[in-house]
C-alpha cells in the first residue's frame, strides 16, 4: 500500500529495526514530509535524516523530517495539513 505524502510518525516505535524499510518506502512513494511526535521523537528523526542522506552520494534521496518533542499531536496535525498547501495531500499516522 502506497504511503501518504504528509506522515506523523508516533514515537517511540516498537522496534528500530523497521525504520531502514519505512524510510526506504517513504522515499519510494515521494514523501514529503515526516513530523514525528512524542517521547525520544528528536533522536528518531536524526537516525531517519541519517538513513535518508547515507553517504550523501545520492542527492535524489530526499525528503523533509520534523520532531515536535513539545508539540501536541493537534499542533503537528495541523502543521502536517498545511505543509504543501497548494496541494490537499491526506495525511498519514504511523506507528511502527
Amino acid at each position: 500500500m502506497k504511503l501518504a505524502r504528509k506522515i506523523i510518525l508516533h514515537s517511540p516505535v516498537s522496534d528500530e529495526a523497521l525504520l531502514n524499510d519505512f524510510v526506504e518506502q517513504c522515499l519510494r512513494d515521494e514523501v514529503s514530509i515526516i513530523a514525528i511526535v512524542g517521547p525520544g521523537c528528536s533522536r528518531l528523526e536524526d537516525i531517519i535524516d541519517d538513513l535518508v542522506v547515507g553517504d550523501g552520494s545520492d542527492a535524489s534521496r530526499f525528503l523533509c523530517t520534523t520532531s515536535h518533542p513539545d508539540g501536541t499531536l493537534e499542533d503537528v496535525l495541523n502543521m502536517v495539513k498545511f505543509w504543501e498547501p497548494e496541494r490537499d495531500d491526506p495525511v498519514q499516522e504511523v506507528r511502527l
